[in-house]
C-alpha cells in the first residue's frame, strides 16, 4: 500500500481491578515512521483479505450520550478542521480518538459485551482517497533468539485474528454520501455480528451484504458463460480471468465493478449482448460496484459441498472430464481417484 499516513494512534482497553472496562489512553499520536507505515500497510492488507464484510452508512439520527456527540458528528468536526487547514490537526485527531474510545466503551457496556485489546486509529490517503481505519486487536506472544542464544518472549499484534475493524471512505462520505456505502466492516465471528456493539459505536446501518453479492456474482458468471455456448476449456479460461480480476481488486483494496468485469468477458458487440446486460435482466440485479470477498476465489476455482457425512471438493476444470455429473440419477462418476484415497479404500476392501 503506497499510502500517505496522516495520523496514527493506539489506545488500550482493559478490565480494571474492579472488573470494569476502561481505557488506557496514549497521550499523543505516534510519529509516522517507516515502522508505522509498514504496520498501517499490514492492517489494511489484513482488512482487505478478510471475507464476509458488510457495507453501510451513518444513521443520521443515531443516539448520543449526554457526554459525547455521535461518532459521525465528532468525525465531521475533525474533517472540517482538516479542510480548513487547522494548525493543531494532530491534537484534534488525538482528541477525536479519545472521544471515540469512550464511545466504544459505552457501547460495550450497553450491549453487555466484553472486549479488550489495542484500539488503533489510522487516517491515511491512498489513490487520492482519504480513509479512516479503526480496529481492535489483541496480541500474541512469540519467542525470539538473540546472538547470545538467549530466549526472550515478546508480544506482537495478532493481525491474522482481526475480527473487529471498520474502514471509512472519508472522500466518498463527503462527495457522494447519497450512495450510502462509505463504511465497510468485518461482520463478525462464530455467527455473531459485530453490529452488536461495534456498529452501535460507529452508528452504522448495513446496506450491502458483500458475501451475498459475491456469491451471486460467481453464480451469474457461471450462468452467463453457459449461455454463450462456449467449450469447457474456453469457460475455464474466462473463469481464470475473473479469478485474476478478483485477486487484483483484493490486493489493491478496490471495489469490483460489474461494468469493468463485463469488458473482460466474451460479448457480442453487434447485439450488445454482454455480461453487464445479462446481469440487468436478473430477478435480483447485482449492485454495480461492491467489495470483493476473498472466499469467492475458492468458489471460482472449485466445486465444494458437504452433508450427510460426505465432503467433496474438486477443481471446476475436472467437471465433464474426470468427473461426470448425471442430474437424472443424482450421481457423480469420478475417474482417477487420488492415490492416497485409493490406498485407503483398497485397504478397507482387502484388495491389497
Amino acid at each position: 500500500m503506497s499510502a500517505l499516513i496522516h495520523h496514527f494512534v493506539v489506545h488500550r482497553i482493559v478490565i480494571n481491578d474492579e472488573g470494569k472496562i476502561q481505557a488506557i489512553p496514549r497521550e499523543k499520536c505516534l510519529a509516522i515512521t517507516p515502522e508505522i507505515e509498514h504496520l498501517a500497510h499490514q492492517i489494511n492488507h489484513s482488512f482487505n483479505t478478510k471475507p464476509g464484510k458488510g457495507v453501510g452508512h451513518f444513521i443520521e439520527d443515531a443516539p448520543a450520550s449526554d457526554e459525547l456527540a455521535p461518532f459521525n458528528q465528532s468525525l465531521k468536526d475533525f474533517v472540517s478542521a482538516q479542510k480548513a487547514g487547522a494548525d493543531d490537526l494532530e491534537q484534534q485527531f488525538h482528541q477525536f480518538s479519545l472521544n471515540s474510545t469512550q464511545k466504544l466503551i459505552q457501547a460495550l457496556i450497553d450491549t453487555g459485551q466484553v472486549e479488550t485489546g489495542f484500539l488503533i486509529f489510522c487516517q491515511y490517503e491512498y489513490l487520492a482517497t482519504q480513509y479512516l481505519m479503526i480496529t481492535l486487536l489483541n496480541t500474541r506472544s512469540h519467542v525470539e533468539v538473540n546472538q547470545a542464544l538467549e530466549l526472550t518472549a515478546r508480544e506482537h499484534l495478532d493481525l491474522a485474528k482481526m475480527q473487529l475493524a471498520v474502514r471509512l471512505d472519508l472522500t466518498q462520505w463527503q462527495v457522494q454520501p447519497e450512495q450510502q456505502r462509505y463504511i465497510s466492516f468485518i461482520k463478525g465471528r462464530m455467527g455473531r455480528k459485530v453490529s452488536d456493539f461495534f456498529m452501535q459505536f460507529i452508528g452504522c446501518e448495513e446496506l450491502v451484504d458483500v458475501k451475498l453479492q459475491n456469491k451471486q456474482l460467481v453464480s451469474t458468471v457461471d450462468a452467463y458463460l453457459a449461455s454463450e455456448n462456449l467449450a469447457p476449456q474456453e469457460q475455464e479460461q474466462h473463469r481464470q480471468e475473473v479469478k485474476s480480476y478478483f485477486k487484483e481488486k483484493i490486493d489493491n483494496g478496490e471495489d469490483l465493478s460489474v461494468s469493468e468485469l463485463s469488458t473482460r468477458l466474451p460479448s457480442d458487440d453487434a447485439s450488445q449482448h454482454n455480461f453487464k446486460a445479462f446481469t440487468s435482466g436478473l430477478e435480483t440485479p447485482l449492485e454495480d460496484t461492491f467489495q470483493p470477498d476473498p472466499a469467492a476465489l475458492k468458489q471460482l476455482a472449485k466445486f465444494t459441498g458437504q452433508g450427510g457425512g460426505l465432503s467433496l471438493s474438486f477443481e471446476r476444470k475436472l467437471l465433464g472430464d474426470r468427473i461426470i455429473y448425471n442430474p437424472a440419477t443424482d450421481t457423480l462418476t469420478i475417474k482417477g481417484i487420488p492415490p492416497n484415497l485409493k490406498d485407503q479404500l483398497s485397504r478397507q476392501s482387502g484388495t491389497e
